[in-house]
């Protein structure tokens, strides 16, 4: 029950993650990948710093995983979707991240032979049809119509990563302590984004960072989404395996409509309503069996 609990908050921190990095959007995509690892490097200092000292030869032997997991899940990830977010619109950006359960459950069965019961994986396929519905208002027949774009193939990246980054914290994340990896995930990730920030600010200029807004939107992308729900999301794919855990990530463009009913304004609407259910209809299939074989 706790790691059903840790991959709903997970939902709710990273519909956030959607809603803010809209408000973002006039910020360059590197700029808002780099400084939100940075503040989430400092936030995270205090409190993963020992374990990180303590753990330096694990992460020193295991490099490679962990290069991975990083470059995967904190880098990539964050920059390709505030990437996409500057060619292509919130619809496509939230189906295209809707397959990131489907994508999951293929590369978990075919790279860590993963085995799923057939009520599981007609969860899954529920729950992605539920998302595609919420996002297009019931016009599924449509989505040819919606006019892929760069953005689309950047967010076909994101899906990915996210996807490689969930298999490799199901294999991997045990091997180091907890807030001492994101820490130096975190950090790496700074070291990799620093001179394509410098890149991007000497080909398009400076970015004005001088408001209050932008400092408080990046502040809630670098404690929320970067640190609370990554280190939720490492625990519950731990617990549940990569496959059950990121099925919740489905869940995402619900949180995002609710998102913006409250505090944007904007109306929910029947369609959306009836695709909502469908989403936690397909969950509750997904995660109401073990996965065979499955540990925990």
């Amino acid at each position: 029950m706790r790691a059903y609990l840790m991959c709903i908050l997970v939902v709710v921190f990273y519909s956030g993650n959607i809603l803010v990095g809209k408000a973002l959007a006039d910020l360059p995509p590197f700029t808002i990948a780099f400084l939100r690892v940075a503040v989430a490097f400092v936030v995270l200092l205090p409190f993963g710093y020992r374990g990180a000292r303590e753990a330096a030869p694990l992460f020193r032997r295991h490099f490679k995983p962990l290069l991975f997991m990083t470059v995967t899940g904190v880098a990539a990830f964050t920059t390709f979707l505030y990437a996409a977010l500057q060619f292509t619109s919130a619809t496509n950006v939230s189906v295209l991240e809707a397959a990131i359960p489907a994508v999951t459950v293929a590369l978990s069965a075919w790279l860590l032979r993963e085995k799923l019961r057939w009520i599981q994986l007609f969860g899954v396929a529920l729950s992605l049809f539920g998302s595609v519905w919420v996002v297009l208002e019931g016009q599924v027949f449509q989505l040819g119509n919606l006019g892929w774009n760069t953005g689309d193939a950047l967010m076909v990246g994101a899906v990915a990563s996210w996807a490689l980054y969930s298999i490799g914290v199901r294999k991997y994340l045990h091997l180091f302590p907890s807030y001492g990896s994101v820490l130096v995930m975190s950090g790496l990730s700074v070291l990799m984004l620093l001179p394509f920030m410098a890149g991007e600010w000497l080909i398009l200029g400076v970015p004005d960072l001088g408001s209050s807004g932008h400092w408080w939107g990046l502040v809630y992308l670098g404690v929320f989404p970067s640190v609370v729900a990554l280190i939720l999301y490492n625990r519950a794919v731990a617990i549940l395996g990569a496959s059950q855990a990121s099925v919740y990530l489905n869940f995402l463009p619900v949180g995002t409509m609710l998102g913006a009913y409250f505090l944007l304004g904007e109306t929910i609407t029947a369609m959306q309503v009836l695709g909502a259910g469908l989403v936690i209809a397909g969950v509750l299939f997904t995660t109401r069996t073990k996965r065979a074989g499955a540990g925990g």
